[in-house]
């Protein structure tokens, strides 16, 4: 399963001296490894429930028109 996610640390093989800090004169707000994959994984489950609400409301219309 690991095969199908990208790695999303981007910091993985750099040494300490050229891994950006997080402060006044970095990057501010920047996502953890961990945000980013629950951030993929609800991404995924709205666009689902958005086909499904999709899906059922063109099945009621279908079925109000026949």
């Amino acid at each position: 399963m690991e095969g199908l996610n990208s790695n999303l640390n981007l910091n993985e093989g750099s040494p300490p001296r050229v891994i950006p800090g997080i402060g006044e004169w970095s990057p501010v707000n920047v996502l953890s490894t961990k945000k980013k994959k629950r951030q993929r994984w609800i991404t995924l489950a709205v666009f689902v429930v958005a086909l499904a609400a999709l899906t059922a409301y063109g099945y009621w219309m279908y079925t109000l028109l026949r």
